[in-house]
């Protein structure tokens, strides 16, 4: 058996990784068009505020990893065309030129994703980068050692964990965003209030409901970004305004949504059997709606990736779907969330009720105690519950893995009041926290 697999960073490392293992006849290729692999993106920001002091820690495998194991890496390599019907990819070694066309009996596209960049007045000047890779990190790291002041767009969590770095590199910041409130998509205003208070009151300024149309520049560097309510000064700006399937290989050939996110079913197959895709390249089952939906995140490229190798042969082990579930540090407040917010649940055309408590996570008979605040969004008929969020300065962030396994399985508010928790004061109260989430829906 030939396989090919085209990208390499968690799903791709995840898919040959575990093909090797599970088929070690198999004939593995991989092609990827940098030179290395597994990159976390999502410690950039740690790197960049230095928390995490060498980028290289970042990476969790190497080719020379995939060759122990039996698989041939080919790194910068770009895949340029693939023909689903002939089983056939044609392949530019970066390095040489040389083009050449390889043969497949399955072929795996693990191919990611890529930051939108929007093409306004302006994007060809200098200091105007991206996050994404290992190099968009030290190009970050060493124009930030220049700059004074920082623009960030895109007020997600990339783009958070990134002022947050910055500001503790004594930066004058500046975020923006063109939705109401910094992580919209995934915290309620309950929680971006306090989030937004905490920010302000580091010098942070916040340029929310507003979209940047143009950047302005001297002697071809950035010094301004203009938008539909004014100009905010910039030695450096960083755009994270979120990111695209990359999926153009396979267009015409497969099912996708409109987006160009690849559709898949439960064993990872695309609409070609023999094709199979994975990570941010895919939509997938987002299980509060019951949809298809797009949600890059290393968590489900590494899961896809897996099922990917173990579905290869034949169809063995389903995808659960996922609740999107993620969690982020900002200062000192640990938040995560998991499905839909209460805003997010009404677009959808959701019929929903919440229930929001603050209380302290522990007795107020220990020696210290911090607040929690806890949101649960359910569904006012079925009591189903769809999403959850938790914010507090003691980390409580595994009750939200603990809903996310409440919606993965359907549960409803009521059956969370009287789920089987345990009970240690260092740890929680006689109820705890889901606990009183459920009977305060109940009115108990």
């Amino acid at each position: 058996m030939k396989v090919i697999v085209i990208g390499c960073t968690h799903a791709g490392t995840a898919a040959a990784t575990q093909m090797a293992k599970l088929y070690p006849e198999a004939r593995i290729t991989v092609y990827e068009r940098n030179d290395n692999i597994s990159f976390l993106s999502c410690g950039i920001a740690l790197h960049v505020g230095g928390v995490v002091r060498n980028a290289e820690d970042l990476f969790y495998s190497n080719p020379g990893k995939l060759a122990e194991l039996g698989v041939t890496a080919r790194m910068r390599h770009d895949v340029l065309a693939v023909d689903t019907e002939a089983r056939t990819v044609r392949v530019r070694d970066l390095t040489t030129g040389e083009t050449r066309e390889d043969t497949y009996d399955k072929l795996v596209v693990t191919t990611g994703s890529w930051p939108i960049v929007p093409k306004m007045e302006g994007m060809e000047l200098e200091n105007i980068l991206l996050c994404k890779n290992y190099g968009h990190a030290q190009t970050i790291i060493q124009k930030a050692a220049g700059a004074k002041r920082v623009v960030v767009v895109g007020a997600g969590y990339i783009g958070i964990e990134l002022v947050e770095a910055f500001e503790q590199l004594g930066k004058r910041v500046t975020v923006i965003d063109n939705t109401p409130r910094v992580l919209f998509k995934y915290l309620d205003r309950e929680f971006t209030d306090k989030v937004e208070t905490e920010l302000e009151a580091r010098g942070i300024r916040l340029a929310l409901g507003q979209t940047v149309t143009a950047f302005g520049g001297e002697a071809g560097k950035v010094t301004r970004v203009v938008t539909t309510k004014g100009q905010y000064e910039a030695d450096m700006v960083i755009l994270c305004i979120g990111f695209r399937p990359n999926t153009e290989l396979l267009k015409n050939q497969v099912d996708m949504l409109p987006n160009g996110a690849i559709v898949v079913n439960e064993y990872m197959q695309t609409s070609k059997p023999d094709v199979f895709a994975a990570g941010d390249s895919c939509a997938i089952r987002y299980n509060p709606t019951g949809q298809a939906a797009y949600i890059p995140l290393a968590t489900n490229a590494v899961r896809m990736g897996t099922l990917v190798a173990r579905n290869l042969v034949k169809p063995t082990t389903k995808y659960l779907g996922t609740q999107g579930t993620s969690g982020i540090k900002i200062f000192d407040y640990n938040i995560a969330s998991t499905g839909l917010t209460e805003q997010a649940a009404l677009d959808a055309g959701l019929n929903v009720k919440e229930i929001t408590i603050e209380d302290s996570y522990r007795p107020e008979f220990m020696p210290a105690y911090e607040k929690a605040l806890l949101k649960v969004v359910y569904e006012a008929e079925s009591g189903r519950i769809v999403g959850a969020q938790v914010l507090s300065k003691a980390d409580l962030t595994q009750s939200i893995n603990t809903l996310s396994v409440c919606i993965q399985n359907r549960m409803t508010i009521e059956e969370l009041g009287f789920v089987d928790f345990f009970f240690q004061p260092h740890y929680n109260k006689p109820w705890n926290l889901l606990n009183q989430a459920g009977l305060q829906a109940l009115g108990v």
